[in-house]
């Protein structure tokens, strides 16, 4: 959904990139620290239950996820390792974001935990429900996630193409950090869990388009299964 917004994007941050070459600084650089940024800012939010002040800045951090390619562009292109590293580092910044939200979760449940499996109607609909809720939606969406990025890997060992989906990366991060934003400021934390099941949803449909197309473009050129990929 976001994807068409990347070039426009990467002209506004260009004059970043240009300041970050002349610094000195390698496109690898940037990579790793932005995802760390990421990791340790998710996890103290998740600690803290700063929401808010997470989600801003996990935004900014994911904002300039793409800096390191305008400074790769403008080092003499990227590098086939630069492009690994990203993806393998995206794969972790993925995790983290989830993993402070369930830590969360959580620390929601911990303070609660003598009301959690009342079976009253009232308490069908409270916090703790809600937080379960959620926690259940975020520990799905880790596994969709990895899955998403699994199916396009595996697909392109084997030749074909799997970037479609309905949920790209960005667009999940978006779902995620609106959610803490809004929770954040102070909604109930039911929102947040419902930006999450929308992702869980989201996720699961994405890997069932890219498997479809997988299967389309595979069916058409049929290849004899590489031992090497077992």
């Amino acid at each position: 959904m976001f994807e068409h917004l990347r070039r426009p994007w990467k002209r506004i941050i260009a004059p970043i990139a240009k300041a970050l070459v002349s610094a000195g600084v390698s496109a690898n650089a940037v990579t790793v620290i932005g995802a760390v940024g990421t990791v340790l800012v998710a996890i103290v939010t998740g600690i803290t239950g700063w929401l808010l002040a997470g989600a801003i800045v996990m935004a900014i951090l994911v904002a300039f996820d793409s800096l390191d390619g305008s400074v790769a562009s403008l080092t003499g292109g990227g590098t086939q390792f630069g492009a690994f590293l990203d993806s393998t580092l995206d794969r972790i910044a993925d995790w983290a974001v989830l993993t402070g939200l369930i830590i969360y979760y959580f620390r929601i449940l911990l303070d609660g935990s003598n009301t959690l499996f009342s079976t009253t109607m009232t308490s069908l609909w409270s916090h703790q429900f809600w937080t379960m809720i959620g926690l259940s939606a975020a520990l799905f969406s880790i596994m969709t996630s990895f899955v998403t990025s699994y199916a396009r890997a595996r697909a392109e060992a084997e030749g074909f193409e799997a970037k479609n989906g309905i949920a790209t990366r960005s667009d999940r991060l978006v779902i995620i950090l609106v959610g803490m934003a809004l929770t954040g400021a102070g909604l109930p934390v039911a929102v947040m869990s419902c930006f999450l099941l929308l992702l869980a949803v989201l996720g699961i449909v994405t890997v069932c388009q890219r498997i479809l197309v997988v299967s389309r473009s595979m069916s058409r050129k049929p290849r004899p299964m590489n031992p090497a990929h077992r």
